[in-house]
């Protein structure tokens, strides 16, 4: 049977349930979230007048959980017009309509009878083939299916999506045993290529995969610290970026998840294991009684961090009284800051002969034996484990590429050495010879099975650019920039200078990629792999040149940009960008040059140079103003004053899209412009979409004169700035800004619709810029972004 989700349903509006629902309608599957019906009329309620049979009441509690959808932090959807493919309901009213959908996700409580009474009510409702899942993040699944009818069982299987669901890559699979294979291969298909999912299929045990492992590893973290005197700020101030965690390392991770969720998840373990195991998952009594209390972390306003007034404090779990936070430092720390890449850093931490080691190897050291303990029982291979923890708990390893970078024999050896039992997996890694779990035959990756070396299964969307480039090589490379063959005719060109600022290297790397590939393949993909496509140029550069007066040196260096992206948008053959996360001022013109956009779904896009106190000088004031116009309906007569308002405020108030789509709406991307779920398929897409441009014939584009507003248009966006300035929205210094804005906007001293080229709109940017990056209160703002990474209104 071949599947096809085209209507969801989503049973359950709290906040996961919610959360799943935005995710489907960002991705265009409308859905019916439905929940209970309430029992008592709320205030307001009873002050219209309603009562419990009035339809918005049976329906509120859904109905208010798609609202507050609106007002969520990260926001859960892509674009607010999405709320319009979420329809909420109730479970009396709606039950019938659950035949019409293809997918039905319970996100209820996690009881089994409660689950198993739904299912019952479900199960006579829905048409045959309808694939039904559970968002449990611990309730056996075959539990679940029990006493269900033969396809039910068939097309019943665990989703544990992660929160929020929009943000957190991991999505496990969990069969029943009931599950039919081909529901199993498409759900996990469709959690790749529709939702956007990092998918590991995991078996049906207690907390399955990243929960078993992230809580154990947790919970002895909070017994190093009660046990050898650790404080709360200086277990967080090492186990966070120094080791490749998230910023919120140990404990801010616990506040943002919730003590009250915490304790739950540790408690389904403790109550399905016995003796040590048994033992970790029994939360210490301090956090029950921080329970208690309802200090459950972010959601309550404080739990083990509180913030008052601009202090952030620490509880102190023996008195379990607040104080200043504290951080952990050693001679080992700093020793680990001056090794290259993240394996010498750990290695170093982990042996070093101080508090941070010691506390990095009681960490580390049983989370590894534990993960070798769960392999088999859990997942069937490391790589679902070491996966889960990445893509669930933002780890940049997972246990077992760990246990490779600190060096497994070294450090089984000092595990013995302390008296404990090297697990049977890992045992027999070292017993057949072999020194890591992870080895690279012919140039591809491989992991240990038990016995031998299994290659790792490798999606063909997914084309890791460091691994490609070990194998494969590049065309040409400089510091800023690598020139890549990706097949098919298709040459990628890779940013990777430091967080990917545009200088003089990178442009150099555009004009020869772009004369390359006219003279010899199919198109160009402008694309990396690194934290953020590109937050704009080489700002210390510029601000280095600005202060010691070197003008000229930054005209030719603005000149060669404009013309380098010139190079780009009238390439013979086309250029597609792969933009990602932030792609913030120059990064943001590359893209908005190209012959078209393939975008991740988050992408931050911006011209933000105002917040720097310039003004965009590679065209981006030129393209994003013709992008507006194009966006118009053809034969339409129009205003090109109300264009030039809406691009002119989203450069003076530095506007940043919280999303791809959101940045289709406001016009950085087109309607022909592509966006990928996943990112991991990004490059990929990227190259799809230049090899069907090519093949359907490609033409640049024609040189055609752009309509400015001239003086008039000038004067009204002026007065518009002057108007922000009054009200105290804008410093004087803004207005500065905007002045010029408005002067390379409107095309300066010329009737309105006056025609005019590209060269003459990209000289204006050009002086615009030179004249600010001169001024003492623009290099002010420059010096303040470079040292508190954060904007100066002077």
């Amino acid at each position: 049977m071949a599947y096809q989700i085209k209507r969801a349903a989503v049973i359950g509006s709290g906040v996961m349930g919610s959360g799943i629902a935005a995710h489907l309608a960002n991705i265009g599957i409308p859905v019916l979230l439905l929940d209970i019906v309430p029992r008592e009329l709320s205030t307001e309620e009873q002050a219209k007048g309603l009562t419990l049979e009035d339809r918005q009441v049976r329906s509120r509690i859904a109905a208010t959980a798609v609202q507050k959808l609106l007002k969520q932090k990260p926001a859960p959807l892509a674009a607010k017009k999405n709320l319009q493919l979420i329809t909420p309901g109730n479970l009396e009213d709606d039950l019938d309509k659950l035949k019409d959908v293809d997918w039905i996700i319970e996100v209820i409580v996690e009881n089994l009878d409660v689950k198993k009474s739904l299912y019952e009510k479900l199960d006579a409702v829905r048409k045959p083939g309808t694939i039904i899942s559970s968002n449990t993040s611990g309730i056996s699944i075959n539990a679940m299916a029990e006493g269900r009818s033969e396809d039910f069982g068939k097309h019943f299987l665990g989703t544990h999506f992660f929160n929020p669901p929009r943000y957190l890559k991991l999505l496990e699979v969990i069969p029943a045993q009931t599950t039919s294979p081909e529901v199993l291969e498409f759900m996990k298909e469709f959690g790749e290529d529709r939702l956007g999912k990092g998918v590991v299929e995991a078996k049906d045990t207690p907390n399955f995969i990243a929960n078993r492992i992230g809580t154990y590893g947790l919970l002895v973290a909070v017994r190093e610290m009660q046990n050898r005197g650790y404080s709360i700020g200086e277990v967080d101030s090492v186990t966070g970026p120094l080791i490749g965690r998230p910023k919120s390392a140990t404990f801010r991770t616990l506040d943002v998840v919730g003590l009250d969720t915490f304790m739950h998840v540790a408690k389904n373990v403790y109550d399905q294991t016995t003796g040590e195991e048994q033992q970790v998952f029994e939360a210490p009594a301090f956090i029950k009684q921080m329970v208690e209390n309802g200090w459950l972390g972010a959601k309550s306003g404080q739990g083990f961090f509180l913030k008052k007034d601009k202090e952030i404090l620490e509880l102190d779990p023996e008195t379990m009284e607040y104080r200043a936070a504290g951080n952990l430092k050693t001679p080992s720390q700093e020793m680990a800051k001056q090794q290259k890449g993240l394996n010498a850093k750990v290695k170093t931490l982990v042996y070093a002969n101080d508090r941070t080691g010691e506390l990095l190897w009681n960490l580390l050291a049983p989370t590894l034996r534990y993960s070798a303990q769960l392999h088999g029982e859990i997942a069937d291979d490391i790589v679902a484990i070491d996966n889960a923890m990445k893509w669930g708990f933002g780890w940049e390893q997972g246990p077992f590429e760990i246990w490779d970078a600190i060096g497994v024999r070294q450090s089984a050896a000092k595990m013995a050495e302390e008296g404990h039992v090297i697990p049977a997996f890992a045992q027999s890694l070292l017993d057949s010879g072999n020194e890591s779990f992870y080895k690279e035959v012919d140039g591809d990756l491989h992991f240990f099975n038990g016995s031998d070396y299994t290659a790792v299964p490798v999606n063909s969307k997914v084309i890791d650019l460091k691994r490609f480039k070990k194998k494969h090589g590049v065309l040409k490379s400089n510091s800023g920039a690598s020139l890549i063959d990706i097949g098919d005719g298709i040459l990628l060109l890779e940013f990777h200078s430091r967080s990917n600022a545009i200088g003089l290297d990178i442009m150099q790397m555009i004009n020869y990629a772009v004369d390359e590939v006219e003279k010899n393949h199919k198109g160009l993909v402008i694309g990396n792999q690194g934290k953020n496509f590109c937050v704009g140029a080489n700002l210390g550069m510029i601000l280095m040149e600005a202060q010691d007066d070197n003008i000229f040196e930054l005209d030719f260096t603005i000149k060669t940009f404009q013309n380098a992206l010139m190079k780009i948008k009238y390439s013979s053959k086309p250029v597609v960008v792969a933009p990602f996360g932030m792609t913030l001022g120059g990064g943001a013109e590359v893209a908005l040059h190209a012959a078209h956009i393939q975008a991740s779904m988050e992408t931050y896009m911006g011209l933000v140079e105002a917040g720097v106190g310039l003004i965009p000088g590679g065209g981006g004031n030129k393209e994003l103003y013709i992008k507006h116009l194009k966006g118009l309906p053809h034969g339409v007569t129009f205003d090109y004053q109300n264009v030039a308002s809406k691009v002119f405020e989203a450069i003076a108030m530095a506007k940043v899209s919280t999303s791809a789509e959101e940045a289709r709406d406001t016009n950085f991307l087109n309607f022909t412009d592509g966006i990928s779920v996943n990112s991991d398929h990004l490059i990929h897409d990227a190259k799809q979409a230049a090899l069907n441009l090519y093949e359907n014939g490609y033409q640049a584009p024609v040189r055609d004169k752009v309509p400015v507003t001239g003086e008039p248009g000038y004067a009204t966006l002026l007065l518009g700035a002057e108007g922000m300035h009054i009200s105290g929205y804008i410093s004087e210094y803004d207005l500065k800004i905007a002045k010029k804005l408005a002067h390379v906007l409107s095309g300066g001293k010329l009737p309105y619709g006056t025609l005019v080229d590209e060269q003459y709109l990209l000289d204006l940017e050009r002086e615009a810029f030179l004249s600010l990056v001169a001024k003492p209160k623009t290099q002010q703002r420059m010096q303040h972004m470079l040292v508190k990474g954060k904007p100066l209104r002077n």
